[in-house]
């Protein structure tokens, strides 16, 4: 049996890419859902874990087993071409994520009275030291402590005095016909991967290391890690919808959110307006910047394992100078964007349109890196591999259903 102290050696990646998957962008979704269709969304958030734990735990094996990242893998396995191709797509995604993030806190800014030009210039500056910094763990550490303001959307659900005959009822009638419920449904479910989760997981328990583990021990540290991760970050999601539906779904069913600002004004009259910005405020404030931290590290690992660069946080900028440029330059190219956009919302739509049309290259190398990368004895057999690859698809094709609605919505 795995002792406490191995159990715990490896636990920080996957937590951290979970608070990082319930990002700002998933935040409004969960209080739209709410706002709209009170407690039917909370079920499928349920379904979801399963999902988001079967699709990380490939980057575990993967990344522990071959310890290459998710760039180097692919070039080793596919070609210098396809990782090419896969590191292009991993920094647009990187950037136009970090655009979401930055509206994110740009949008708590405006709630306190700071102009966007500070809130989004002052987080930018705060990444860029931090991993310029260096050093894995004290990224991590930082990393988990302020996504875990992410906790505050769970008092803020309790304090909402969400009716449990309700939730009962929606729980027997989760679904809803017209009115734009498959389009939410489609927004949840097309959330639940980004595409750089599955490269920075990969490379962070690279980074992390084994601490002197069996890869046998060292795989159920880095599952169990996984797994509480993916269970949190439903949870905290279960808390927006309800926070949302409790309120604004009991009396405005039906209303539509698309801001941080419009959240919390809506809130307001149920909550108080420092309750609302205290808790939806500094919960998106941890949801934001740990997003932001794991996409910028993400997008300049993918593209230096492509490159052949030094890319490991435990080097100092001077052995690792492309990969710490890519960090830095990429925070600052996202920075450029949200300050030349007057529109946010809309920004923020062509960035969840864009990472919906690159599910199926990212889920499609991981699926095929698992069978051609790994042992016969570590890949997945019978139940758990259809059940997986069932999954995955579900995921691209309501991806793809999202993006689709977006384009409609915008033309």
């Amino acid at each position: 049996m795995i002792g406490a102290a191995a159990l715990l050696a490896l636990i920080g990646p996957g937590l951290m890419v979970m608070l990082a998957d319930t990002d700002a962008g998933s935040v409004i979704t969960a209080a739209q859902s709410g706002a709209r269709f009170r407690y039917a969304l909370v079920l499928p958030e349920i379904l979801l874990i399963p999902v988001l734990y079967l699709i990380q735990e490939m980057t575990v094996r993967l990344g522990l087993t071959t310890q290459l990242g998710h760039g180097a893998l692919i070039r080793r396995t596919f070609g210098q071409r396809w990782a090419l191709v896969s590191a292009a797509t991993l920094f647009v995604a990187c950037v136009g994520a970090l655009v979401t993030e930055f509206a994110g806190v740009a949008g708590v800014g405006t709630l306190v009275g700071l102009p966007r030009w500070l809130s989004v210039g002052g987080l930018a500056l705060a990444l860029a030291a931090l991993v310029l910094l260096g050093r894995y763990r004290r990224v991590e550490h930082v990393g988990i402590a302020v996504g875990a303001l992410e906790m505050l959307f769970i008092p803020a659900a309790l304090l909402a005095h969400p009716h449990v005959g309700a939730i009962l009822h929606d729980f027997s009638h989760p679904l809803h016909l017209g009115n734009g419920y498959a389009t939410l449904l489609a927004a949840n479910v097309g959330a639940v991967i980004m595409p750089w989760m599955i490269f920075y997981q990969q490379e962070a328990v690279i980074d992390k290391g084994r601490r002197g583990l069996s890869l046998p021990s060292a795989l159920r540290s880095a599952r169990f890690d996984t797994a509480i991760g993916a269970l949190i970050t439903q949870v905290i999601m279960i808390a927006v919808v309800v926070a949302s539906a409790a309120t604004l779904g009991m009396s405005q069913s039906g209303h539509s959110l698309n801001s941080v600002g419009e959240i919390a004004s809506a809130l307001t009259p149920f909550l108080g307006h420092r309750e609302a910005v205290v808790f939806f405020g500094l919960g998106m404030i941890g949801a934001s910047v740990v997003a932001a931290l794991v996409v910028t590290l993400a997008g300049a690992w993918g593209v230096s394992e492509v490159l052949g660069w030094r890319h490991s946080l435990n080097d100092s900028p001077a052995r690792a100078v492309g990969f710490y440029s890519l960090a830095v330059g990429g925070t600052f190219f996202g920075v450029v964007l949200v300050l030349a956009v007057p529109n946010l919302v809309n920004l923020s739509v062509d960035v969840e349109v864009m990472n919906a049309c690159l599910l199926p290259i990212v889920l499609g190398f991981l699926l095929a890196l698992e069978r051609r990368s790994l042992p016969s004895e570590l890949r997945m057999r019978g139940v758990r591999r259809g059940a997986t690859y069932a999954f995955t698809l579900l995921v691209i094709v309501f991806g793809l259903l999202t993006a689709i609605v977006a384009l409609h919505n915008l033309l």
